[in-house]
């Protein structure tokens, strides 16, 4: 048989990141544990838009990692991945894998904002390294160029801000061309603040109103993890307007438990 000829496609988009930018609204989840080929696909069912991966807490390894963001393309899900730190070492591999947006933990300084935007893109925006034919332009052949400047354009950083030296040089970080969104890490703020957990205290409620106004005037988006209707409504209501509900975990717990709450009173009800 002849071999056949596949024309040279155009790096998929990243619909996401289009209207975040565009002042518009983006929502999907995390994902810390359940790693199956499936996955992708479900949460696509289920509405999201987008799911960010963990690297960070979940030990998942590279190989996983590209499993996800292969399974995210077929499904139609926009793959984000959640890297362990802020080092170019650890980015690389997972854009080349083909995510369309990474999300650094940590993010505490403009200098450290600047290499995470420079790393995540090809020159003359950054200086991220050339490999084509492989995940992140699906295999296929083209124009290097155009490859370049669509990877650019697709590419969603997030600068995960989680401490209190992240929220005193939030400005500076938001500013920063190329960071995309500015995500609440709010656990790790409140610890940082000698405060855990305490999200009714009044230096975290400031520290949160910080962020979304540096993100307003920069013209960027500001991210949060919602856990429950209750929260998504509240951070909505805060200015957040990418929200990943979720993670996994407590999806699958949280449903579980409701679900099994209602089958033991129905049994109740009917054994009564």
């Amino acid at each position: 048989m002849p071999n056949r000829q596949y024309d040279p496609a155009p790096l998929r988009p990243n619909p996401v990141r289009t209207r975040l930018m565009a002042g518009g609204a983006a929502f999907g989840t995390m994902a810390f544990e359940f790693f199956t080929p499936g996955l992708p696909y479900v949460l696509a069912q289920g509405g999201a838009e987008f799911c960010i991966f963990d690297m960070e807490h979940s030990g998942a390894s590279i190989e996983t990692i590209k499993t996800m963001i292969a399974a995210s393309h077929g499904a139609g899900l926009v793959p984000m991945v959640r890297v362990p730190g802020c080092h170019y070492h650890l980015i690389a591999p997972v854009l080349d894998a083909g995510a369309m947006g990474i999300m650094v933990p940590m993010t505490e300084t403009k200098a450290q904002a600047e290499d995470i935007a420079r790393w995540c893109r090809y020159r003359p925006e950054g200086v991220r390294g050339l490999a084509f034919g492989i995940g992140h332009d699906e295999y296929a052949p083209g124009d290097i160029l155009a490859k370049m400047a669509a990877a650019n354009e697709r590419t969603l950083v997030i600068a995960l801000v989680e401490t209190a030296t992240g929220i005193a040089n939030i400005d500076e970080i938001m500013a920063v061309p190329g960071i995309d969104v500015g995500w609440l890490g709010h656990f790790d703020l409140t610890d940082s603040m000698g405060i855990p957990g305490q999200f009714g205290d009044p230096r975290f409620v400031a520290g949160v109103e910080k962020l979304v106004a540096a993100c307003r005037r920069n013209g960027k988006a500001a991210g949060f993890l919602p856990g429950s209707p209750a929260q998504a409504r509240e951070w909505a209501a805060r200015g957040f307007r990418c929200l990943g509900f979720g993670p996994d975990t407590l999806l699958l717990r949280e449903a579980l438990s409701a679900g099994l709450a209602i089958c033991r009173e129905a049994v109740r009800e009917a054994t009564a």
